[in-house]
């Protein structure tokens, strides 16, 4: 599994979060208001500095008055496009390792 924090998945979720915070004309403090969290607390996580569990995320879409369903269906539809084009440059370490006649590290 990949390191997900830094993906272009990770990024197209935090451009989503940010992007339907400012669709609502609301700054970081404002938000944070709503939350009663800090507005150095929302940027962190606008920035990927910090993650948000499945509860807080729920709290934050709907306390920008959204769906929470229907922002993960949306975050779904273009994460699955993001996986779809998304084109390997290189290949994984058992793959190559495989190639080279050699075990990758880890295998038995």
């Amino acid at each position: 599994m990949s390191k997900s924090l830094y993906s272009r998945h990770n990024e197209a979720f935090l451009k989503k979060l940010k992007g339907l915070r400012e669709s609502r004309q609301l700054r970081q403090a404002d938000l944070g208001d709503l939350l009663g969290r800090s507005q150095g607390w929302v940027s962190y996580v606008e920035s990927g500095s910090t993650t948000l569990n499945v509860i807080e995320l729920r709290e934050w879409i709907e306390a920008l008055d959204y769906n929470f369903l229907e922002f993960l269906q949306e975050l779904d539809d273009e994460l699955r496009w993001l996986g779809a084009v998304r084109l390997r440059t290189r290949p994984r370490k058992r793959a190559a390792a495989a190639v080279n006649g050699q075990r990758a590290s880890g295998d038995k």
